[in-house]
């Protein structure tokens, strides 16, 4: 059995969120990624060492060397052990890099909102 290269922490009651983790798993043909979803039943966030409010704001990576990545940072670490670290490039670019960092934690911070319309259908509630 091969040891995951990074665990990645996300969050499963986003639509957002459980999307892409499928697509990493389908990407992820050697095995190099784990997953743990946040709000899954018994989950302790005092075993990754941040509160659960820090793990539900960003995306959180451990490395196989215990090294805790978030953010952007994060989703070099996945895209490089997947061995598409070129997609992600530009996010280490350091003239770019404060840009694509708000962008993230602004798309991560309404990933809910932006969620309602995931799939192709929309969630209507409180419309008439």
């Amino acid at each position: 059995m091969v040891t995951p290269a990074l665990t990645l922490y996300y969050d499963g009651n986003c639509s957002i969120c459980r999307a892409q983790m499928s697509r990493l798993r389908e990407r992820d043909r050697a095995g190099c990624l784990a997953f743990s979803d946040i709000t899954a039943p018994g989950f302790a966030a005092q075993e990754v060492g941040v509160s659960m409010e820090a793990l539900g704001t960003e995306i959180h990576v451990r490395t196989a060397d215990g090294c805790l990545l978030v953010g952007i940072d994060s989703l070099i670490a996945i895209y490089t052990a997947l061995g598409r670290g070129w997609w992600v490039a530009p996010l280490r670019w350091r003239t770019l890099r404060p840009l694509f960092s708000a962008m993230y934690r602004s798309l991560a911070r309404n990933r809910y909102r932006l969620s309602a319309c995931a799939d192709g259908v929309c969630n209507m509630a409180g419309k008439s």
